[in-house]
């Protein structure tokens, strides 16, 4: 289970050191997401309407090892964009990766930002 984890770490906003270009802004569902394949990494990416922001972290629940994070339920805690997993309802902050219900690892979590109608995910590697 943690080599699968490993493989994702949270990109600070300041540290991008590149901007991979996921898809237009119509490929996501409006306040839902889809999932983008980086490298060996399955990224969830989230248009928050509702909010007026875009988010994107690992398409990894860790809960039960699997890739559904995507598909989750968009939803705001006092303020903090979150996401629950649809399968075990577990939720998770979108801006800081933090489990939000129980004792599970934070997720990895990745700036985002929206250029000439495209979406683009920052990393550092």
């Amino acid at each position: 289970m943690e080599d699968i984890l490993a493989q994702y770490t949270t990109v600070n906003p300041q540290q991008v050191q590149h901007w991979f270009k996921a898809a237009e802004v119509s490929a996501f569902p409006k306040n839902g997401g889809a999932c983008i394949k980086y490298k060996d990494k399955q990224i969830a990416v989230f248009s928050f309407d509702r909010k007026g922001k875009w988010y994107a972290c690992q398409n990894l629940c860790p809960h039960k090892m699997e890739m559904i994070l995507a598909r989750g339920m968009l939803g705001d805690e006092q303020g903090l964009a979150k996401v629950a997993c649809p399968l075990h309802k577990k939720t998770f902050s979108l801006e800081t990766g933090k489990n939000l219900n129980g004792d599970l690892p934070a997720i990895a979590v990745y700036p985002v930002k929206i250029e000439n109608g495209f979406v683009y995910v920052g990393f550092n590697d």
